[in-house]
C-alpha cells in the first residue's frame, strides 16, 4: 500500500514540475511582419544585388520550420520570394538553399527586435549579411 501510495505521489511531482518547465528558446515564435532596420554584409554580395530599398518580410511558422516571404520591386517588376528555412537542432540556427546557407535569428533586448544572420558560399566566396529587423517600419 506505501509502495502504491509513494508511486502515485512521485508521479503527481513529476507532471507538476514538468507544467512548470519554462519553454526553451528554439520554441520562440518568430511570425509576422517583420521590416528591415539596417543591413551589413562582408562585401560579398555583387553591386546588382545590393538592395537600394528594402522591403517587409513576412515570416510563417511552419511546424518548427520557417517560411520568409518578401515582396519587392524590381526593374519595373514586382518579383515575390519565399525561403523555407528548416529547423535545427540548435537554438535559433535554420538552414536553407539544399543546406548550403545558414541562417541564425537571435533576439535583442529591445522588444520585438533581432539579429538575423545569413552565412554561406557563393561561387569563390563567403557570404555574410546581417539585417536588423523589428516590428514597426522605421520612423523618418
Amino acid at each position: 500500500m506505501k509502495r502504491l501510495l509513494l508511486t502515485f505521489v512521485l508521479l503527481g511531482l513529476v507532471a507538476v514540475l514538468k507544467a512548470q518547465e519554462v519553454p526553451s528558446d528554439d520554441q520562440e515564435d518568430y511570425s509576422g511582419i517583420w521590416f528591415p532596420k539596417a543591413m551589413i554584409h562582408n562585401g560579398s554580395l555583387p553591386n546588382h544585388n545590393k538592395p537600394s530599398k528594402v522591403f517587409p518580410v513576412k515570416m510563417t511558422a511552419l511546424e518548427g520550420d520557417l517560411e520568409a516571404e518578401v515582396i519587392f520591386w524590381k526593374n519595373g517588376q514586382c518579383h515575390n520570394v519565399k525561403i523555407l528555412m528548416k529547423k535545427t537542432d540548435e537554438p535559433g540556427k535554420f538552414t536553407s538553399f539544399d543546406d548550403k546557407r545558414f541562417i541564425y535569428i537571435t533576439a535583442l533586448p529591445v522588444k520585438d527586435h533581432y539579429i538575423v544572420y545569413c552565412e554561406g558560399c557563393l561561387p569563390g566566396k563567403l557570404l555574410g549579411v546581417g539585417k536588423l529587423i523589428g516590428d514597426v517600419p522605421r520612423r523618418p
